[in-house]
């Protein structure tokens, strides 16, 4: 399948998607991450991320909101080429900036990739245990994804590159009901160096939408810092 295909098929995706669910509440916010990962030897390495999210357009208005801060640390090991197990913890503080809860968040992560000519496949099963103040949610998330250069079938410093994603959620907590989510998202990034990537993008998501659907728009911009 060639580049414009792929693309095309992500899109019909999101466009059937977003009209499915055209009558659900929405707000728009941004996140910028920056995250700087370390091959620690062959098969162990470590990311450590910082990402700040805010609110652009809430209750019909424009409006720019601080809402939260994260602090996020992962530590992979490289099973074979293809397949990783990871471990992370996640501190985020909400409390301080817009009266939410602060939670701790550890995950576990196993992820398969496959490469095919220029695109590569991902696949990616996580399992978190989201520890807030009044109460603790489980959650199972798996993630569809692909990234390719733009130009060529080997990503050269300077050029361009493309990656897609779809992702299903699964909430469970002791006194809600289990909550279904749904996300897409697409990036466009830039190899600036040999140790810098600069991508920026959009996600949507439907969250609860087995519930009351609520429908936000995230622009998406990140620095990638490998050392």
């Amino acid at each position: 399948m060639s580049y414009t295909k792929t693309l095309l098929v992500l899109l019909a995706c999101f466009a059937s998607l977003n009209t499915l669910f055209s009558q659900s509440d929405f707000e728009g916010l941004g996140e910028t991450s920056f995250a700087v990962n370390s091959d620690i030897n062959n098969n162990y390495k470590v990311n450590f991320a910082v990402r700040s999210r805010y609110y652009l357009y809430q209750e019909d208005n424009f409006n720019f909101k601080n809402r939260q801060l994260d602090f996020v640390h992962f530590s992979t090991l490289n099973l074979d080429y293809n397949h990783s197990v990871s471990l992370g913890v996640q501190y985020r503080i909400r409390e301080s900036i817009d009266g939410g809860s602060n939670e701790l968040r550890l995950t576990q992560q196993f992820n398969y990739t496959k490469k095919r000519e220029a695109i590569r496949f991902g696949h990616r099963v996580r399992f978190e245990q989201r520890i807030l103040e009044d109460l603790t949610i489980l959650r199972s998330r798996y993630r569809f994804a692909l990234d390719f250069p733009l130009n060529g079938e080997k990503l050269d410093i300077g050029e361009t590159y493309i990656v897609g994603s779809i992702e299903a959620l699964l909430s469970n907590s002791k006194y809600e009901k289990p909550e279904i989510d749904h996300r897409t998202t697409a990036h466009i990034g830039w190899l600036v160096s040999k140790s810098l990537k600069l991508q920026f993008g959009m996600e949507y998501r439907f969250e609860a939408f087995n519930l009351n659907t609520e429908q936000k728009l995230f622009l998406l911009t990140s620095g990638i810092l490998k050392i």
